[in-house]
């Protein structure tokens, strides 16, 4: 399907090539000044302490819980919750990391997978053992990044790393949004296409070849592999009560340095922004958790940077994309190109997506064309409201977070000097 609008306006992360940086006094855990130099490799992961003792899986299955860390993908679900599902499922199982990033706002993951692949795979390596699974796979959507793993796959196995019950393989996607969803993934690793299907089972009920399967970011992964190597206590150390640890978080827009921070989570969005050279007090909004999670105007300089404070805002962490819309940024402009990327990324295959996320982008289009009828913007609030948590998967949730949090901007203000 072609977009309905130019995409001019929408800010994507590129190819960060410029290495990942820490925030303040954030811990460097994932972001090392070392593992931004292309030489930095498995001698570099093991020196640390990577690819350590076996783990004994009811003992980190409790670690995992103390440590408090929640799934770096999006939703933020507690790892032990989903880890101990699968773990107690009965006979073989399978465990994925997830590196597809969908997200188009989000870069943090093609980095993690282009300079730390091996401790992704080591955090791969704990879910299988704690699980008892035999098939861990590495799922990505770009050929760059598998060849990447494929290369790290045979080194930690050269090494003696892999255990001789379990293989480890890459699996490259489709590159679509949803192909990201836990359900796609499963099918598409199952040899169909990447598109999401009706839930229950859940994958961790039957998954790949139906076997009961753990699905965790790729990030969340990297953190598991740190909470073996250095503990639960520590990990918690940092981050606030019910978001530990750090993230990596994906800035762009109005910002002199965009690219892939890490920082603690808690800390206020103005100290990220403030590290990439910008202002969080002079912007027109933010889009928090990439296109996903809706529009949030006016002044969020003290917003914290965690789950819940985010959630309260009327946004979403997600995958801590976060971008800076410039103070003379056109939101509604912007609303209407995201709304029509929506439309064109639907999997087409629920209804209520399909004829939901063209209600959308309609309504925004019409208003941009000059239709300032009152019904648009009560079409929209309305919308977001009624269309989040319908259909297969929650891809019409983002849809419905951008009628929320846009639709009222339409009754704000004038457009373009017409009257409204």
């Amino acid at each position: 399907m072609t977009l309905a609008m130019p995409q001019t306006a929408l800010h994507r992360a590129p190819d960060f090539r410029a290495p990942a940086r820490v925030v303040g006094g954030t811990p460097a855990r994932l972001a090392l000044p070392a593992a931004n130099d292309p030489a930095w490799g498995l001698a570099d992961e093991r020196a640390l302490g990577f690819f350590g003792a076996p783990v004994e899986g009811d003992a980190f299955l409790a670690e995992l819980e103390v440590s408090g860390l929640r799934g770096r993908g999006g939703a933020g679900f507690p790892a032990h919750r989903k880890f101990a599902a699968v773990a107690s499922a009965p006979g073989d199982c399978v465990v994925v990391a997830n590196g597809h990033e969908g997200e188009p706002a989000s870069a943090k993951d093609r980095w993690l997978l282009t300079h730390r692949p091996h401790l992704v795979l080591d955090g791969l390596l704990v879910a299988a053992a704690v699980t008892g699974a035999s098939d861990a796979i590495v799922y990505v959507s770009d050929p760059e990044l598998r060849e990447i793993v494929d290369r790290a796959v045979s080194e930690i196995t050269a090494a003696g790393l892999v255990p001789a019950e379990v293989t480890v393989r890459t699996h490259l996607a489709e590159h679509t949004y949803v192909a990201g969803e836990e359900s796609a993934v499963c099918r598409s690793i199952n040899g169909f296409p990447a598109k999401p299907t009706s839930k229950p089972p859940r994958p961790f009920e039957s998954g790949v070849r139906g076997l009961p399967t753990l699905i965790n970011n790729v990030e969340t992964l990297a953190h598991v592999a740190w909470i073996r190597r250095h503990g639960a206590q520590a990990f918690a150390a940092t981050g606030s009560a019910s978001s530990t640890g750090t993230a990596l978080f994906t800035l762009t827009g109005a910002v002199a340095e965009p690219g892939v921070y890490e920082m603690s989570l808690g800390e206020p969005i103005s100290a990220l922004i403030a590290a990439g050279g910008g202002s969080a007090a002079d912007t027109a909004g933010l889009l928090v958790g990439g296109w996903f999670g809706g529009v949030l105007t006016g002044d969020h300089s003290t917003l914290r940077c965690c789950y819940d404070a985010v959630r309260e805002a009327g946004g979403g962490l997600g995958c801590a994309a976060v971008t800076v819309l410039d103070a003379g940024q056109d939101v509604v402009a912007l609303a209407g190109e995201l709304s029509a990327w929506f439309q064109s990324e639907s999997a087409m295959q629920c209804g209520v997506c399909v004829s939901g996320t063209n209600a959308i982008a309609r309504a925004f289009r019409q208003v941009l064309r000059g239709d300032a009828a009152a019904t648009h913007h009560e079409n929209l609030i309305r919308w977001g409201s009624t269309l989040s948590g319908r259909g297969a998967c929650s891809f019409i949730d983002g849809a419905a977070n951008l009628a929320r949090t846009a639709g009222p901007l339409l009754a704000a203000e004038p457009l373009d000097g017409k009257e409204s």
